[in-house]
């Protein structure tokens, strides 16, 4: 993702000194950029400007940009309000991937359902009652999330 102030200098203080160090420059964001942080289209982060939710100002092209630690700050209330959209429920889960349903592979009791969430595939198992209940289908949209008390990473 390319913001457009990519260069942030900071000075630092001196061995042993009390002094904070000084940021020398500012990351902006579009509109675009920042609602791909959030999670949310631009068109909702277009209206979170448009209501003052969060602070733009333009660039010499006019283009609305945030500041970085404005959108820092705004991402941080907005996980605190426990929803990035109305009407989102309220969740634990803090991993959200909104995406399209891709695949569904029934069986007499569980069921796989695959969901394509930007650029990431995501493959659940689930019960088949479960998607009979939410009604799930190919094309549709949904959201999985993520909750998981041990997650394991390799090294490439």
């Amino acid at each position: 993702m390319r913001a457009r102030n990519p260069l942030v200098l900071v000075a630092p203080a001196p061995p042993g000194s009390c002094a904070r160090p000084i940021v020398i420059g500012m990351q902006s964001y579009t509109i675009g950029q920042a609602a791909r942080l959030l999670g949310v289209s631009p068109d909702t982060a277009r209206r979170w400007a448009d209501a003052g939710r969060v602070t733009t100002h333009r660039d010499e092209g006019g283009r609305r940009l945030i500041d970085g630690r404005d959108l820092a700050a705004f991402s941080v209330d907005l996980a605190r309000a426990g929803t990035a959209e109305e009407g989102t429920p309220y969740t634990s889960a803090r991993n959200a991937f909104p995406g399209i349903v891709t695949a569904i592979k029934l069986g007499d009791v569980a069921a796989q359902v695959e969901i394509q969430a930007g650029p990431h595939r995501l493959v659940s198992l689930l019960t088949r009652e479960a998607v009979e209940e939410l009604g799930l289908e190919v094309g549709m949209e949904a959201t999985a999330r993520v909750k998981s008390t041990n997650v394991h990473i390799d090294r490439v």
